[in-house]
């Protein structure tokens, strides 16, 4: 039988020695889309985390909310620009060195020196104080705790770098080391006796980067994988029929959007942008193509995020005739083949999308056709997932199909400052606003950063939910769940909600 370990990807990145032998020679097999990209946080810190390889100095519990990692408290100054991140006493890195303050301190400098989710904090100094970690900030910054959970922030020895700071191997503190890295597609881990915690029953593990849903799904069919993430509706329910399987789905603060250049003469009007959504049928393809008619989302946060939902319903009574009217008051009109026109120039536009998420092709491909019937030509171009931010970056993407997490940190705030920002001139990020800005959006964010008063954060984060509604920069289309088959020869098994780990150190074989 074919296994996923079989495969001869590339040489071990890190050259630390084997852990010793152990009694179970079973190891645990993981497929899933992501690619990785090398072993610096910066890039593919997600799959470190989710392989719990490498730790962050604030974790999360199973609320969301921020929780010690490898810091056991943290506090700050009455003024908010100091705070102390206090390390955990007995951690080791997987070399055998101490997890020290001062080694934490190293990452999160380098962690600043390169873009990531610490963009947002307006950081001045990092210095360790004994057992403290010290981040000096230059104004009061409350999401500080929520940012240093974020993957691109993991604490690494000294060892993983080189002299110009690079990160050369993988030498984090989780309770699984690796054994052998070879990107884009393969990770093998074993279990790190002299781990801090509880130690897990799995003892080796390995992660396969596969980018095919179906190719995925064959191999959860076959028994070449133990557990694989990210099904697509057709293969999931083919799945369950499977008796030596178990079929998983847990909802996730993650939504299917549209991000639209709104710097594009199509559809820099609010009134096009409007037309486009209410021309969507949520309904039909939350029920259809993935599923869950619960998926349907007019609005771009859940109701797990608390403030961030504004409690809308999916309306399509007469949404096609309303987007019709909206385009017709712009000066659209239909010619002879049915094409919206103006000024003698067509509606149409190319949505670009990738297939590393098998449910983006298909739901592209339903927008499609519910824009043909509003008179819009749509070209879907299925590429990779790094299309879209390059066409954000480049100004040549006009449509573009995605999932966004909004729950990347504790609170959506973390996402929505690298998105939307907090400076009113300034170009939203990759996977955010393009070619759109608004001063009130930037200073309720801007507010947010360091407000601590519950009340008033829950009232800002209404108003920017609500003016994201109204502008839509980024359309929301459906809610996402993530889906996992697992093998009946596993126990233990869960979905983490903020997708921060595979929950590996939680799992043990069936007797």
């Amino acid at each position: 039988m074919f296994r996923p370990q079989h495969l001869l990807l590339g040489v071990a990145l890190a050259t630390l020695p084997m852990s010793h032998a152990t009694a179970d020679p079973r190891s645990l097999d993981i497929v899933a889309p992501w690619e990785i990209t090398s072993a610096d946080p910066s890039t593919s810190g997600y799959v470190f985390g989710r392989m719990q390889v490498a730790e962050t100095l604030v974790d999360t519990d199973d609320a969301g909310q921020p929780a010690p990692g490898l810091a056991e408290a943290w506090s700050q100054d009455e003024d908010g620009l100091t705070w102390r991140f206090t390390m955990r006493q007995g951690a080791l890195f997987h070399d055998g060195s101490d997890v020290t303050a001062t080694a934490a301190a190293a990452s999160i400098a380098h962690a600043l020196a390169k873009p990531g989710m610490l963009d947002s904090a307006p950081i001045r100094t990092v210095e360790a104080q004994g057992d403290d970690v010290v981040i000096q900030l230059d104004s009061a910054f409350a999401l500080l705790p929520a940012l240093l959970s974020h993957s691109t922030t993991q604490i690494l020895a000294p060892a993983a770098y080189d002299e110009q700071g690079r990160v050369n191997a993988m030498i984090a503190s989780g309770p699984y080391r690796v054994e052998t890295l070879a990107p884009p597609q393969r990770l093998t881990v074993s279990r790190f006796d002299d781990y801090w915690g509880d130690l897990p029953a799995i003892e080796s593990a390995s992660y396969l980067a596969v980018g095919r849903g179906e190719t995925r799904a064959l191999m959860a069919e076959s028994g070449d994988a133990d557990i694989v993430f990210t099904l697509d509706p057709a293969s999931l329910t083919r799945l369950t029929r499977n008796a030596r399987l178990t079929l998983h789905a847990e909802p996730l603060p993650r939504t299917i959007v549209l991000k639209v250049n709104a710097g594009h003469p199509f559809l820099a009007e609010v009134q096009t942008r409007r037309a486009l959504s209410q021309a969507i049928d949520r309904s039909g393809i939350a029920a259809g193509l993935l599923r869950n008619p619960e998926a349907a989302a007019p609005e771009l946060f859940p109701e797990s995020l608390g403030p961030w939902h504004l409690g809308l319903d999916v309306d399509q009574e007469n949404a096609m005739e309303s987007a019709r009217e909206l385009l017709a008051e712009l000066g659209w009109e239909a010619n002879d083949h049915g094409v919206l026109e103006r000024d003698g120039e067509p509606f149409r536009l190319t949505l670009r999308t990738f297939s590393d998420r098998p449910e983006l092709p298909l739901v592209a491909t339903a927008l499609q056709d519910q824009w043909r019937e509003l008179g819009i030509q749509i070209e879907v171009a299925v590429g990779n997932a790094s299309d879209i931010p390059s066409g954000h970056r480049d100004g040549s993407l006009e449509l573009g199909l995605m999932a966004r997490n909004y729950g990347l940190v504790p609170d959506p705030l973390g996402t929505l400052l690298d998105d939307f920002g907090s400076d009113p001139e300034a170009m939203g990020g990759d996977w955010g606003a393009m070619g759109w800005t608004d001063a009130d959006l930037a200073g309720w964010l801007d507010t947010l950063r360091h407000e601590a008063d519950p009340e008033i954060r829950a009232d800002l984060a209404t108003l920017a939910a609500t003016r994201l509604q109204e502008a839509m920069p980024v359309i929301p289309i459906a809610w996402y769940q993530q889906t996992a088959a697992v093998s009946g020869r596993l126990e233990g098994f869960s979905i983490d909600p903020l997708e921060r780990s595979y929950k590996l150190s939680e799992l043990r074989w069936a007797e």
